[in-house]
């Protein structure tokens, strides 16, 4: 056991266990508190499933000195930014998986993070931020219907973390669609400073759903030889991991379509100024003849042709309307208008 004594963190008023269960020989399950933790309680159950606050200082203190992991696991478990991936280590398995955030006043793309050791007696989970599929899963233990292997918990875990993160993925995916709707509806304007805010939100999700799918296609290539995982769990796992497939495949359609969107509205834009141009274009040929005309007779010298005659205004207006005709017609004929 590492003596290594735990970093100094300002979080003291985290409580350590958010719950806790210890599992007998019939896979009954017992809430444990954090002082049956701290007097080694966890001895007399076959199993037990620990879920700590990342955050508190005596959590990181216990998972230190007294849960018999080593400081390199522990480290991992701590550590401040994760991508998802699973990994093989001694008799265990360091797991880190994400989830969509559903937390109040939160943003659903900000994913949250979920540290797993899953050993042959022991499954310790970890998070900074509530994790609502952890939850899901304390509530399938408590009203027994999910087995109580390590292996079958981390099973259901990642079995509820995908459905969440379907859930998601469908308002993306029915986001799209009405941005395509709207783009292609005459009738609606659509505010374009949307399209970038929703592709940088598909593709936060992206960031750590690609490794998500490469963290569980580990555990299905690997899980069945550790003894951690029966025939059972890896038939939900291998769920999992196909539906997470499938989702990370939805998800890159959504971001080109997202990228479509944007060029696409970018070019009607673009239509719309090269249209009030072509129009401004359009009066300034038309005016043209007629301002150089107004501004050459309204020079103040001597000389100016017409001045002393009463049909002079006259004669200059009708000239500048045959002007005026004879460019409109000419713009016609060019097939410019």
């Amino acid at each position: 056991m590492d003596t290594q004594a735990a970093p100094q963190t300002s979080h003291e008023s985290h409580e350590p266990l958010l719950f806790g269960f210890g599992f007998d020989a019939t896979g009954a399950a017992h809430s444990l508190t954090w002082d049956d933790v701290l007097e080694g309680k966890l001895g007399v159950y076959q199993r037990a499933w620990l879920h700590l606050d990342r955050h508190s200082a005596q959590a990181q203190g216990w998972l230190y000195r007294k849960s018999g992991l080593d400081r390199l696991t522990v480290q991992a478990l701590l550590q401040e930014e994760t991508r998802p991936r699973a990994a093989r280590h001694g008799k265990g398995y360091l797991i880190n998986l994400r989830g969509p955030n559903l937390n109040e006043g939160a943003d659903v793309e900000d994913l949250v993070s979920l540290r797993m050791w899953a050993g042959e007696h022991i499954l310790i989970t970890l998070r900074a931020r509530p994790v609502r599929s952890v939850s899901d899963v304390q509530k399938l233990v408590l009203s027994k219907e999910i087995e109580t292997s390590t292996g079958a918990l981390v099973a259901g875990i990642a079995d509820q973390l995908t459905d969440r993160m379907e859930t998601v993925l469908e308002d993306f995916d029915d986001e799209a669609d009405r941005y395509e709707d709207e783009l292609l509806d005459p009738k609606v304007r659509l505010d374009r400073s949307v399209l970038p805010e929703f592709r940088r939100r598909v593709l936060q999700v992206r960031r750590h759903i690609t490794p998500q799918r490469e963290a569980l296609a580990t555990l299905v290539r690997d899980g069945a030889q550790s003894g951690l995982f029966t025939d059972h769990d890896m038939m939900f796992l291998r769920e999992s991991a196909d539906r997470v497939t499938r989702l990370t495949e939805l998800l890159e359609n959504i971001r080109e379509r997202s990228s479509v969107l944007y060029e696409e509205a970018i070019q009607e834009s673009t239509e719309e100024t090269n249209q009030r141009l072509f129009v401004l274009a359009i009066l300034s040929a038309v005016f043209l003849p007629i301002s150089f005309v107004t501004g050459l007779f309204g020079v103040n010298l001597g000389g100016i042709p017409g001045a002393g005659s009463p049909a002079a205004f006259a004669t200059l207006v009708f000239a500048l309307a045959v002007s005026v005709i004879g460019t409109l017609l000419l713009l016609r004929w060019q097939r410019w208008i």
